[in-house]
């Protein structure tokens, strides 16, 4: 629980944390970099350079996240799970500097160069956490635990919510204390992850290290017999051993992993695609014309803010019972049918009680994708793969998810001028193909061991999971054979 707290607090929190805190104080940073550019040349800002200036400060987020992602396999197999989690915390360590000293160094360059540097933090943590924790977890808690890094990246963009209102630290002195807070959360993890093991199954599978992977997991589950785990971790090894350590073109021509690659692909995909990006842009103008003072929108947004936390923690006690499969079905489909009576509600703006309808389409949306879409693909990603394969698997849906985010927040406007409120229609579409893709191949996987999960996905990619026969010196008698 302490490694999970830890580790989900000082790496997922940030990347939800960054997210939301550059939008609250938005008017006073651009006007900082007004000020900055006239100090400079002694002319205002042109508005098409100020918005480009801008667009980049938002969009380097994202982009560094794709870099971070690409950066997960050989971080991993080099340093560990938890290795990587602590130098991880030299990308937002070094840019919450800079970006709480840019006002008194008064250079907006240095907030444009810090966001992509914890963007690369972001992109990172967002792959490496649910990683060290699903391999830290017993197959019947691994849903649960899977959830809360998505649970504390949903905190994060609680926290810099509340941060952000006007008469916190969403004005004009406190932004820049606002953007420096992201250090803290990594600061509290270089103190205390240190004491928490590595991940038993790295240890044992990838630096083949029985006495520590023993000596891990007998720590993580209170109990001295750990035999059972140790076995199958054993029986994993064995059977992926003529495999080796998989790169991600190894991955992308391995036909006993193809269906599992195209899954992450599509779910990671449809997780970014399916327009809750565009729901958070809309969000305002939505309250704004459903009659809400323009000084109580702040307000209405972190009690959507905290919908959405409070359906994540649902999710985190639902997902063991209902599993992972179900979840994201009933997500998508959420999702899909609020983006559509959005758009029917978006067109008929102008009938009195329609706004309202686009407000509660807005948090029914929030919680669908609380429920399923933003929470179940990382859990599935950690266990669709094995050990060998799981790095490349996690730097290929890391780079998805964060290529999507990029590309949502690139087209969007362009979408939003094109169709308005039919935007929302693509969205509807995207969610429906995915939500039909998870119904015809995505299986349950809640307690089943990795092995168990290859061997499902083995008939629709018409190949065998190898098999062998082990024999376990000392924990059997001499003659007797496991098969397996």
């Amino acid at each position: 629980m302490l490694a999970t707290l830890i580790s989900a607090f000082g790496s997922s929190f940030q990347y939800g944390y960054n997210v939301a805190v550059i939008n609250s104080p938005s008017l006073f940073i651009q006007q900082f970099y007004n000020t900055t550019y006239v100090e400079r040349y002694g002319r205002p800002m042109e508005d098409s350079f100020l918005t480009l200036l801008w667009s980049l400060s938002v969009s380097m987020y994202p982009l560094g996240g794709l870099f971070g992602s690409l950066m997960v396999a050989p971080l991993v197999n080099k340093l560990g799970r938890k290795g990587t989690l602590l130098f991880n915390n030299i990308f937002s360590v070094v840019p919450a500097v800079m970006m709480g000293v840019s006002e008194i160094a008064k250079s907006y360059e240095i907030i444009i160069v810090a966001r992509v540097i914890v963007g690369i933090c972001a992109g990172l943590s967002s792959n490496v956490v649910p990683m060290y924790l699903g391999e830290l977890s017993p197959k019947n808690l691994r849903g649960a635990i899977g959830v809360v890094p998505q649970l504390f990246i949903t905190i994060g963009i609680l926290s810099a919510q509340v941060l952000g209102i006007r008469s916190i630290l969403g004005n004009n002195t406190g932004w820049p204390l606002m953007l420096g807070l992201t250090g803290i959360p990594a600061l509290v993890e270089l103190l205390l992850l240190p004491f928490f093991p590595e991940s038993p199954r790295y240890m044992l599978i990838q630096k083949g290290d029985d006495k520590t992977a023993r000596r891990a997991l007998q720590r993580l589950r209170g109990s001295e017999d750990v035999d059972r785990e140790m076995d199958e971790m054993r029986l994993e090894h064995q059977s992926e051993q003529a495999e080796g350590r998989l790169s991600v073109l190894n991955l992308l021509s391995l036909r006993s992993l193809r269906w599992q690659l195209i899954s992450i692909v599509a779910m990671n995909m449809g997780q970014q695609l399916s327009g809750i990006n565009a729901i958070y842009y809309y969000a305002d103008s939505i309250y704004s014309s459903a009659g809400v003072k323009e000084s109580n929108i702040q307000y209405v947004t972190v009690g959507t803010g905290a919908v959405n936390v409070f359906m994540t923690i649902t999710a985190v006690f639902i997902v063991e019972a209902a599993g992972r499969r179900l979840l994201l079905l009933i997500g998508f489909g959420i999702c899909c049918v609020s983006c559509a009576l959005l758009t029917v509600a978006l067109t008929f703006q102008s009938t009195e009680w329609m706004p309202y309808v686009s407000i509660a389409c807005v948090i029914v949306y929030v919680v669908g994708h609380a429920v399923g879409p933003s929470t179940i693909p990382y859990v599935v990603t950690t266990e669709m793969f094995r050990q060998s394969s799981r790095p490349a698997a996690f730097m290929v849906a890391g780079s998805i998810h964060w290529l999507s985010n990029f590309t949502v927040g690139l087209v969007f406007p362009f979408m939003e001028s094109g169709l308005g409120s039919y935007s929302f229609i693509i969205f509807c579409f995207i969610c429906l193909a995915t939500l039909f893709y998870i119904w015809l191949v995505v299986p349950e996987t809640k307690n089943k061991t990795f092995l168990e999960i290859s061997q499902m996905f083995a008939h629709r990619n018409q190949t065998d999971v190898m098999t062998k026969i082990i024999l376990f010196k000392g924990l059997l008698p001499r003659n007797d054979l496991v098969l397996t």
